[in-house]
Order: C-alpha cells, then structure tokens, then sequence
C-alpha cells in the first residue's frame, strides 16, 4: 500500500476512534484522557496492532498539542490575575510543592533512577490537572462556591511554576551542568518577568495589533506567533510549552476571548493524539512491573492533594465543609504530568509505564474525590449522639419527617 494511502487511513481511523471514544467518556461523565492512553497503549510499540505510517505525523500533532493546551491556559487569564494570585496564594503554593513534589522524587530514588528522573517525577507527582479539575467543578455546579476561587488559585500557581519548572527539566534532561540550569533558569525568569512586564504595561497595545474582525486571520495571527515563540523558545531551551504560555498571558480582553473560542477545537484535537502518542511510546508490557509503586504513588500523592487543598481553603477562612470539598478537587492529574512525563523518557524509559499508569489511576479517582471527600468527612467527623439524647433526636427526626414537601 501506498504510503499516503496508508497515513489517510491511519490518519482518519484515529481521529474518528478518539471521538468514538470521547462520547463514550461523555456518556458515562468522566475524563477522556484515560481512553485516549489505553487506545495508545494498544495501538503502539507491542500493543495489538502498531501503527507505522503515521506515526511520525502523530508526534508532530502530539509537539502541537502541548503548545495549544498551554496556549489556551495562557489566555484564561490576565498578568494581573497571575500576579495578584502569587501575592496572595504564595504559602499556599509552596505547601502544595513541598506535599506533593518530595513524594516523586523521593519514589524515583528509592528506585535508583538517579536526580534527573527525581526532578522529573516529582513534576509528575506536583502538577494537578486544570482541565480535569474545572470540568468536575462545572459538572458539579461548584463553579460559585467560595472555596472555588482557592482551587482555582492553587492551580494558578502551579501552571505560573511550569514556567520556571519546564525549563530548568528541559536543560537536565539534555545534560546541562547545574550552571548550565542555572543560566537557563535566569533566562526563564527573565523571560517571564518581561512578558508579565508588557502584558501589564502595553497588554491592551499587543492585543490591538493581533486583533482582526475576521476569525480566519485572527486563527492565522495567533497561531502563527504562538508556534514561532514557541520555537524560539525552544531554541533557547526555554521550553516551546512556556512560550506558548506566555503568549496566552501577553493577549487579553475581546481577543484573548476570541482566540480561545477559534482555538479551542484545535486544542481538543491535538490534545487528544498529544495523549494517544503517549500511549504509543509506551510499551504496555512495561506497566504491571511498575503497577504496584504506581498505585503507592497514586494513594499517598492523593492524601496529600487532599491535605493540600483543605489548608489552602483553611486559610482562606473557608468553612469545614468547604474545606473538604476543595480537598477533594485537587486529587486528579492528567494532561501536564503527561506532558513532564513525555519530556523526560528519552532520559528514563521507565517513567513513562509508570507515569501512565499513575495518570489512569488518579485521572479516574479524581473526579471521586471531588464528588465524595467531603461527604465522607462529614460521616466520620459526625459526633455521636448521646444515649440520653436519643428521644429528642428521634422527636427532630420525626418532626422534619412531618413537613411537607413543597
């Protein structure tokens, strides 16, 4: 069979399987992304039937994906929203890091694969999935809650540190001595700081001139400077990701607005094979190896999110209740351990099985923990009633029985 012929049919059978899959996921109200590693993970390297032709133009979609998922990040929000919520989530951001990250790289050690793949593996454990999150939140009607603005401003915080975080990863991975990293991290923050410094200043002058009236050249603009930035910011090993980001956070009002509602289709798309390439370069037959200390990882990375969470909110002065349900929402990865993962295996094989593996379990668990920590906690934290307080109790009982319902 021709070559073309070969990547059209390639091509079109995983698309319509990822949208096959995608409703299937709608249907039964949970994440897509697991599905979308397993449809990987059994078209790959030793699944059921390996896909050659395309496989090289799925890497390229998959490099895309990355870019649009932080492009689209980037444009949620303004570099006043980024530098209000880092004045006043600080404390709360360094807990989650310390409570979330050392588990990782602790884990990486503990199996002896050296400090590269402890930096990397922590960012695995660290990085909660925004996507995922604000999905559940949405599906749950918590969107007006007040512990949601403490969520959300968690998030914030770790999505900001991806731009420090990728790029001192980026530079490790590709063997840099610590003054290497450290001259990358100097111009990451450089970087950052003067992107911050122009969207706060000249923000709305920037989104003047990218801005059109008409949604094909906007599309065209955008785009073609986010992939650009991107890889220049490659190019300086600044990571294409954090380039990508710091476009979405330069463009603000009607065409930050306008660019998201054109660009997200394009991002669900390539997102999509961004995680089925994933799954192709794994081997599922390294996975039950890795099985047991994924499953570890999962359960104590998710107490910690849940800690996480409840001190965040507590600080706040959000109530008990509130507290809990906050807890709960933090537990899900998903797209961004993905993308660290995904950096990091051609450095350590090994993190990509468990990097999956971890994924699958805590993307399903999260929403889980966002339906039922707070319940749970209320049931166990319940005083009991005292034994002669149990008439009244009954009398209460009876007496909310006897109201009607209205």
């Amino acid at each position: 069979m021709h070559h073309t012929t070969a990547l059209l049919i390639e091509l079109g059978a995983i698309i319509l399987g990822l949208g096959l899959l995608g409703r299937l996921a709608g249907r039964a109200g949970f994440s897509p992304i697991p599905l979308y590693l397993l449809a990987g993970l059994a078209f790959g390297h030793g699944g059921l039937l390996p896909l050659g032709a395309s496989e090289e133009f799925v890497a390229t979609g998959a490099e895309i994906g990355v870019i649009l998922l932080l492009l689209l990040l980037g444009l949620e929000y303004t570099a006043g929203e980024l530098v209000s919520n880092l004045k006043t989530q600080f404390p709360s951001g360094a807990v989650d890091f310390t409570l979330n990250a050392l588990p990782g790289a602790a884990a990486a050690l503990i199996l002896g694969w050296g400090p590269v793949a402890a930096v990397a593996l922590a960012g695995v454990t660290w990085i909660s999935s925004s996507g995922v999150i604000a999905k559940v939140l949405g599906d749950l009607g918590r969107l007006g809650n007040r512990e949601t603005p403490v969520i959300l401003g968690v998030l914030v915080i770790e999505d900001l540190a991806m731009a420090l975080y990728l790029p001192i990863l980026t530079a490790l991975l590709a063997g840099a001595s610590l003054s290497g990293a450290g001259l990358t991290l100097l111009i990451s923050l450089g970087t950052v700081g003067t992107v911050l410094y122009v969207a706060l200043r000249h923000g709305r002058l920037l989104s003047r001139a990218v801005s059109s009236d008409n949604p094909e050249l906007l599309l065209l603009v955008v785009l073609g400077l986010t992939l650009l930035v991107a890889g220049f910011a490659q190019q300086l090993q600044v990571s294409a990701a954090v380039g990508a980001f710091l476009v979405g956070i330069a463009l603000s009002g009607k065409t930050a607005e306008g660019a998201g509602t054109l660009l997200t289709p394009l991002r669900d798309l390539f997102a999509a094979v961004f995680f089925v390439f994933f799954g192709l370069s794994t081997d599922p037959a390294a996975i039950p190896p890795v099985l047991l200390p994924a499953l570890l990882l999962a359960a104590v990375t998710a107490c910690t999110k849940i800690a996480t969470g409840w001190y965040a909110a507590r600080r706040a002065g959000i109530g008990k209740a509130g507290r809990w349900r906050a807890a709960g929402a933090l537990v899900a990865r998903g797209e961004f351990s993905i993308v660290i993962a995904g950096l990091a295996v051609g450095t350590e094989p090994r993190i990509g099985p468990l990097a999956t593996a971890y994924v699958l379990i805590l993307v399903v668990v999260g929403p889980l923990a966002a339906r039922f920590t707070e319940p749970l906690a209320r049931r166990l934290t319940r005083p009991a009633a005292p034994a002669m307080q149990v008439p009244a109790v009954q009398a209460d009982r009876a007496e909310a029985e006897a109201v009607p319902i209205a």
